[in-house]
């Protein structure tokens, strides 16, 4: 059965001009792009996002970065979505991630790290009806 994720191209990937070859890596890899939008969001709209994060110390940081540019919100289909695109996405930091993985490819460090994915379902819905009205997947 198949299962929807979200992901995020972050905006150090859009300003390397890194979106195509992302985006490749993801068709190749079997996800079927749903909806796919390029947007710039406010550091409110960020903190409304990463709210789960807000007692961590990399809040403040990550979403002024979060908003320093264009991003690209993605809802992605597939069996297994979430973990594939995480299996895909490569560890946090880009340092420790596999060979072939997007980060590893195009992340520059831990904190501009290039793409973001849903960690479960439940995340997923939330991120998901962030970005995207109904409309927008059907």
């Amino acid at each position: 059965m198949s299962q929807r994720t979200f992901s995020i191209i972050k905006p150090d990937a859009v300003r390397k001009g890194y979106t195509a070859a992302i985006l490749a890596e993801i068709e190749k890899a079997g996800f079927k792009i749903i909806a796919i939008k390029k947007l710039s969001i406010s550091k409110s709209q960020a903190e409304g996002f990463y709210y789960v994060h807000k007692e961590r110390p990399f809040f403040d940081s990550l979403t002024s970065f979060m908003s320093s540019g264009p991003i690209f919100p993605l809802v992605l289909e597939k069996e297994n979505a979430i973990a594939d695109l995480r299996k895909l996405m490569g560890a946090t930091n880009p340092a420790n991630a596999e060979e072939g993985t997007i980060r590893k490819k195009f992340a520059g460090s831990i904190e501009e790290n290039a793409i973001h994915g849903s960690d479960a379902e439940d995340t997923a819905k939330f991120e998901i009806g962030y970005f995207f009205a109904g409309y927008e997947l059907a």
